[in-house]
């Protein structure tokens, strides 16, 4: 059985409000570790811009 969507899901630190599945951000690259914890993304583009910035996207999720 799968675990509850929240723990599946997140949603995107550069596209603030885009949901992302986390174990599909993972299997194609889509995600950064910042400061101990790990970001995803909904989409390639959203990786160099949050390495553009890590702490401006991170405070998105805060």
């Amino acid at each position: 059985m799968a675990s509850s969507a929240g723990a599946e899901t997140t949603t995107c630190p550069v596209m603030v409000g885009s949901p992302v599945n986390k174990a599909h951000a993972e299997s194609v690259g889509l995600f950064r570790d910042h400061e101990g914890e790990r970001y995803y993304f909904c989409c390639a583009g959203c990786g160099p811009a949050f390495d553009s910035d890590p702490a401006k996207y991170a405070a998105n999720m805060a």
